[in-house]
């Protein structure tokens, strides 16, 4: 079912876990589909060694498309208008991410109907990993 802007009000939110336990094999697989083969998401000697990490981390595009999955759950597939993020952490392997979406304004662009949301993810220990914003066609 559609979302509809008569059902929706300013403030309200939806919550999804978009992973648990993210493995270093999650994060190598993105690397072969992206073609992102930078070291630091899969080689841990030249991570810990020349570039002074703690251990490889997931790539920024990972966290943006797993919190996207949650919005396009939430609103719909092909109803996303608008999408962009900053990433604020790394995202280690081993990490929980929870995303959440919230209903910052409903308008109206001639006879459609639109959402806009703050968008965030945060790892098991509360800290944002992403941040940003979306908007979406909604039902009237």
């Amino acid at each position: 079912m559609a979302l509809s802007a008569r059902a929706l009000k300013v403030g309200d939110t939806y919550e999804e876990q978009v992973v648990e336990n993210l493995s270093r094999t999650r994060i190598v697989m993105y690397a072969g589909a992206s073609g992102d083969y930078n070291p630091v998401h899969s080689d841990e000697r030249f991570v810990t060694e020349a570039a002074g990490y703690p251990s490889v981390f997931a790539h920024g595009m990972l966290s943006m498309g797993l919190t996207g999955r949650m919005l396009t759950n939430y609103v719909g597939d092909g109803r996303l208008t608008e999408y962009g993020v900053r990433f604020t952490r790394q995202v280690w392997p081993g990490d929980n991410l929870t995303a959440v979406a919230e209903v910052t304004a409903l308008r109206e662009a001639g006879e459609e109907h639109f959402v806009d949301l703050d968008v965030t993810a945060r790892n098991q220990n509360g800290e944002t990993v992403v941040q940003g914003t979306a908007s979406a066609r909604i039902d009237p």
